[in-house]
């Protein structure tokens, strides 16, 4: 794979993790690698600020996958992915195309279902509508009690505090008798942050008048009652509840029971050679945007030693990032991989963007002109200088 000849990497998938990793790739490797890209929609799609449609302080936005790859010289295949043959070094895709490989990282993302039934399960934009409804109907007083569900199994849990803490604050002064309850199966508000981030939340859902129930486990929601399996039941006129995650099943691809693919420290598919897999599609625990783009980081240092680049390949270890949004001022959160953890209302990393990708954070913010974007999610523009080949 050092030879003259381009190493050919094809990446599948069209969210964070896939275009980290296109950009890592080329910043390394530079035109060691051919670099093709196949995903099933026309756009980047940058999720975070759907928490804040509902209140109109942010918006999504959409950037043609066309616009990126053309940008960067990558070539794209629109279709979708639909089993991988390892043996022969190829996939095949849903419209019967067949592609060769010498290296492959899929970037799939999972599946958002249902948790709750009967509550609404926010999955992202197409949801934000309906949580704008419900927090209008609260300001009307036609609703009185709302919960927030954190479901069971579910471990980034900071979009679910930020619509409760954005929807207190936005009733706030209109109906001092609407209820709004946090329902979590964690030890303490955003736990994976660590201590010092859940005393912050639960400080901030106090001074919002937001109730909080830990360590509870939902049952169900029926008949104007979320269910618990310990500690009874509690009213409730809506509930919005996050959705629980699935793996996408990747035929010619070994997953957990689950559908998540197991990796290693390297991203690299277990059992099978030149696959690596990042993203919520893997079969780690905690599934972020920033953690995937750590992992296609990873993925991409290994892919560029095997095409004869010195680089130092060093293991995945998730440095947690989160950017709170509360309706007020904003606060970052971060959590080092030795859990050192640190809450401040000033910023811990640059850009600051809610994804906060080595390459991909920057590239957005540096090109507004494809549609990245803009505050408050972190639109700070900064120079990006084009990729080159290594040395």
């Amino acid at each position: 794979m050092s030879s003259s000849r381009p190493t050919r990497v094809l990446v599948a998938g069209g969210g964070v993790a896939a275009l980290e990793a296109v950009l890592a790739l080329q910043a390394l490797a530079g035109d060691r690698l051919e670099i093709e890209l196949l995903a099933p929609g026309r756009h980047f799609t940058y999720r975070p600020l759907a928490v804040a449609e509902p209140f109109r302080a942010g918006s999504v936005r959409r950037i043609p996958l066309a616009a990126i790859a053309h940008d960067r010289g990558v070539r794209l295949q629109r279709d979708a992915l639909a089993r991988v043959l390892p043996d022969e070094r190829a996939v095949e895709t849903q419209g019967g195309a067949r592609l060769d490989y010498e290296t492959l990282v899929l970037a799939l993302g999972a599946r958002p279902v249902e948790a709750v039934p009967c509550a609404l399960t926010f999955r992202g934009p197409q949801d934000a509508g309906r949580v704008a409804d419900i927090v209008e109907q609260l300001r009307l007083g036609a609703l009185r009690r709302v919960a927030f569900v954190v479901p069971a199994g579910t471990t980034w849990t900071l979009p679910l505090y930020e619509l409760a803490l954005q929807a207190a604050a936005a009733l706030r002064g209109s109906d001092p008798q609407a209820e709004l309850t946090v329902v979590t199966p964690e030890p303490g508000p955003l736990a994976a942050f660590g201590r010092e981030a859940s005393e912050t939340v639960g400080a901030l859902l106090a001074e919002r008048g937001v109730r909080l129930r830990t360590g509870a486990l939902v049952d169900e929601y029926d008949a104007g009652r979320l269910w618990l399996g310990v500690g009874g039941s509690l009213a409730a006129d809506r509930v919005i509840a996050l959705p629980r995650l699935l793996g996408p099943r990747l035929r010619g691809v070994p997953s957990d029971p689950l559908g998540f693919v197991p990796v290693d420290e390297l991203t690299r598919v277990i059992g099978i050679d030149g696959v690596h897999a990042v993203g919520d599609m893997t079969a780690h625990c905690l599934k972020q945007g920033g953690l995937a783009a750590q992992q296609a980081d990873v993925a991409a240092s290994v892919i560029a030693a095997a095409a004869g680049v010195s680089v130092p390949l060093q293991p995945y270890r998730p440095l947690l990032r989160g950017l709170l949004l509360t309706g007020g001022e904003t606060r970052f959160l971060r959590r080092d991989p030795d859990g050192a953890s640190e809450v401040s209302d000033e910023l811990l990393w640059w850009p600051p963007a809610k994804i906060a990708g080595r390459h991909l954070a920057p590239y957005l913010a540096g090109h507004l002109d494809l549609g990245a974007p803009r505050r408050p999610d972190a639109a700070i523009p900064v120079r990006v200088e084009p990729a080159r080949a290594a040395n």
